[in-house]
């Protein structure tokens, strides 16, 4: 994927009815610092949970946070379904090419993906690990595959300058 290709691309983030408000807030965390397009997520426990606010950046002001019926029906059809969960026959994220335009869907909490959701997918990756990770420690860990090979891990200091707060401002001598 090109610099050019990755500022032109399109993700979104697709959840299966989350189950706590902790994991929404910190994804969206995610959202915001990957360049995610927008969050989409399904069931109600989120919704009843969400009064807790757990959005530390506020992120749900620039990247939407919608809560839909379905996760397919919100991506058109230059958008690649990708799920990401511990399945049998699942793609390890190493070995994973990420498409240009995706919405990466994730299994809630305490389940997984449907297997309607699967077969409609047009890849399914998961994250090598013992065990299963939390929801959204696995989407960083995917959010930050796509970056690190896609031409932005260039090794340019812009992006950090553009990261940093303004309590940071430490350089390293050479």
């Amino acid at each position: 994927m090109s610099y050019a290709t990755a500022q032109s691309s399109k993700v979104y983030l697709g959840l299966t009815n989350p189950k706590t408000p902790t994991n929404v807030g910190s994804i969206m965390r995610a959202a915001g610092c990957f360049n995610v397009d927008g969050v989409f997520y399904t069931g109600e426990r989120y919704a009843r949970a969400a009064q807790y606010n757990p959005d530390t950046k506020d992120i749900a002001e620039q990247i939407p946070l919608v809560s839909v019926k379905s996760l397919d029906e919100q991506i058109d059809e230059t958008t690649q379904i990708v799920c990401v969960d511990l399945v049998e026959g699942a793609t390890p994220l190493p070995l994973f090419e990420h498409p240009e335009n995706a919405i990466y869907i994730f299994g809630p909490e305490d389940g997984t993906i449907s297997q309607e959701m699967v077969d409609k997918s047009h890849a399914v990756v998961y994250v090598p690990t013992i065990g299963c990770l939390n929801l959204a420690a696995t989407v960083n860990v995917l959010l930050y595959d796509r970056l690190a090979k896609s031409q932005h891990a260039s090794g340019s200091d812009d992006l950090i300058r553009k990261s940093r707060d303004t309590n940071n401002r430490v350089t390293v001598k050479r």
